[in-house]
Order: structure tokens, then sequence, then C-alpha cells
């Protein structure tokens, strides 16, 4: 789906997202995906160009294993001088902690980078839940 690169986009993701994956998805997982999507969305939307129309490209996939549901989400954007890293924020801060938080509810997450943008992958597993590995490709 596209969504528009305004601070809009993230609701309307969020509000998708919960509306196709409830009931398939455990309420806990359900409740990460979308926390983790519209911090995705949010970053996009406040670091990233748009893609050509003013949008952002939302996408999940769910794949049903014996160990339960694997989630992927992936925003892409029209990327940004600086690719998504994660920050050190200090206790008063009022951002910073955006891909700390990915990284604590995704068993892993990533950047992947070509000529037209940039994607942000997390990947929810349940066999390496919370394991918060970073892969960038570029």
């Amino acid at each position: 789906m596209v969504v528009p690169h305004h601070a809009t986009g993230a609701r309307v993701a969020r509000h998708r997202l919960a509306d196709e994956l409830t009931g398939l998805v455990p309420p806990a997982l359900l409740a990460d995906l979308v926390a983790v999507l519209a911090e995705l969305v949010g970053n996009a939307v406040r670091h990233a160009e748009a893609l050509p129309g003013g949008v952002v490209r939302v996408a999940w996939r769910l794949r049903a294993t014996d160990r339960g549901p694997v989630v992927l989400l992936r925003v892409t954007d029209g990327g940004a001088g600086a690719g998504p890293r994660m920050r050190v924020a200090p206790p008063d801060a009022v951002d910073g902690r955006g891909l700390h938080i990915v990284a604590g509810m995704a068993s892993r997450w990533g950047v992947e980078r070509d000529g037209l943008g940039q994607s942000v992958w997390a990947e929810f597993d349940p066999t390496g839940s919370h394991r918060a590995d970073l892969v960038a490709a570029g």
C-alpha cells in the first residue's frame, strides 16, 4: 500500500495493518507490529524524501510456520542523505529512540538501498524474537 509522506501516513498504515492482521496473529504480536510500523513510517516522513507522488510505500508479509507466524514489515521511501542509524539519546531528549524501539521489538531489522530510495524492514520471528540483529545491505 502507499500512504502520504505526511504524519497522517503512519496512522493510515497502523489502522490498515491492524485491520488486516487482527485474528491472524496473537494480540501481543499485533501490538508490536503496529508500534514498529508507526515508528518506521514516522521516520520515513521525518528523515527521508518521499517517493514520486509524495508517498511512502508500506508492505507486510505474513508467513505461517509450525512455530507461529513470521511477519516482515517493510517501509520504502525516497531515501535521505544519511541512512537510518541508532543513536544515543540523552534522558531528556524528545526523540532519538525510535530505532531502539524497533530493535527491541523485532527479531531483526535492516536497511536496503537502491537507485530509487531505501527500504527499512523489520522481521518478527517466533524463534528469534527480540534478537535485534541489524542487517544492512547497500
